[in-house]
C-alpha cells in the first residue's frame, strides 16, 4: 500500500497517475475527493481530510508500506510552522504504524554555505531532518526551481512581453519540469529497496539563466520576451501587499537571495541527477498553450 498526499497537486497528480497505471495499491489523502478524476477515484482508497491533521494521517498510514509526502506551501503561516509544524503529526504516525519508506518533495541546498539562510528552503530542509529522525527510510527529492513557476508570469508576458524575478539575469542555475520530479518519485516509491536517508537531486538537463529563459520563450512564442529584474525590497512589499504572512514573505525573498548566491549550485549534474525535459520542450507543451488560452 502506497499513500499519496496532495494527489490533486502539480506533482502529486502526476505521481498518482503513474502509480495507477502501474497497478499499485493506493490510498490518497485529499480534502475534496471530487477533484480526483473519476477514473482514478474508482481505483484508490480515499481518506478525506488534510494530511496535516493527526486523525487523517493516522487513518491513512495504517497498513501502509510507503508514503509520497508533499507539504503545500501555506503563506498564512511562518515557514517553520508551515513545513515542520505541518509534518509533525505525520512523523508521529509514521512511527506508530511502522511505515517503511517515505519519498518527499524538498529542495536543493543542503550542505551549502547559504542553506541556513534560505527562507522557505531552510524550512524544507528542516522538515527532511524531522522525517528522517523517525527512523523511516527517506528520500528527499532535492529540486531546483520549477519551469512551472513561469506560468505565474503568463499575463505579463502576453500583455507586456516581460517576465520578472529578482535573480541576476546572467546567473545560470538548474531548473526542472514537475513531470520529471513525479517520474523519479514514482520510481522510488515502487522500488523500496533503499535504506537510510539521502537526497535525490532532480536537476533538469541543463543550467539556464533568466536571459536564457527569455531567449527560449521568444523563440517558442514567436514574440519578443525580455527579463526584468526587480529588487528584493519590491518583492517583499508586493508579497505582503497580497496578504502573505510577513515572515513568509521575507522567507521567499531570503530563498531568492540564497539562490542568487549558490544555493542550487552544490550538486553536479550527472546521468543520475539529470532529468530529460528541456525548457524548449516544456515551452512547446505547457507554456505555449497557457499563453494562447
Amino acid at each position: 500500500m502506497i499513500v499519496i498526499t496532495a494527489p490533486t497537486g502539480n506533482i502529486g497528480s502526476r505521481v498518482l497517475g503513474r502509480l495507477v497505471d502501474a497497478g499499485e495499491d493506493l490510498r490518497v489523502i485529499v480534502r475534496d475527493p471530487a477533484r480526483l478524476p473519476d477514473s482514478v477515484r474508482e481505483r484508490v482508497e480515499v481518506v478525506v481530510g488534510s494530511h496535516g491533521d493527526p486523525e487523517a494521517v493516522d487513518r491513512a498510514f495504517a497498513g501502509a508500506d510507503a508514503v509520497f509526502w508533499v507539504v503545500p506551501p501555506d503563506s498564512s503561516r511562518t515557514p517553520a510552522d508551515g513545513w515542520s509544524g505541518f509534518t509533525g503529526p505525520a512523523a508521529k504516525a509514521l512511527v506508530a504504524h511502522g511505515v517503511g519508506h517515505v519519498v518527499g518533495v524538498s529542495a536543493l541546498g543542503r550542505g551549502t554555505a547559504v542553506a541556513d539562510q534560505a527562507g522557505l528552503v531552510t524550512a524544507s530542509l528542516a522538515m527532511d531532518e524531522l522525517i528522517a529522525g523517525t527512523g523511516v527510510a527517506y528520500r528527499a527529492l532535492a529540486n531546483p526551481s520549477f519551469f512551472e513557476n513561469l506560468l505565474e508570469e503568463v499575463d505579463s508576458i502576453r500583455e507586456k512581453g516581460v517576465y520578472a524575478d529578482v535573480l541576476d539575469p546572467d546567473r545560470t542555475a538548474p531548473l526542472v519540469a514537475v513531470a520529471d520530479i513525479a517520474a523519479v518519485a514514482a520510481g522510488l516509491v515502487r522500488d523500496r529497496s533503499w535504506t537510510g536517508f539521502a537526497d535525490v537531486p532532480v536537476l533538469g538537463p541543463e543550467d539556464l539563466s533568466p536571459n536564457d529563459l527569455a531567449r527560449v520563450m521568444t523563440e517558442q512564442l514567436g514574440r519578443p520576451v525580455r527579463y526584468e529584474r526587480e529588487s528584493l525590497d519590491d518583492l517583499r512589499t508586493t508579497l505582503i501587499g497580497y496578504g502573505l504572512n510577513e515572515t513568509f514573505a521575507h522567507a521567499v525573498a531570503d530563498m531568492k537571495h540564497a539562490k542568487d548566491n549558490g544555493l542550487d549550485a552544490g550538486v553536479a549534474r550527472t546521468a543520475e541527477t539529470a532529468s530529460p525535459t528541456t525548457f524548449e520542450q516544456w515551452c512547446a507543451e505547457t507554456l505555449k498553450p497557457a499563453f494562447g488560452a
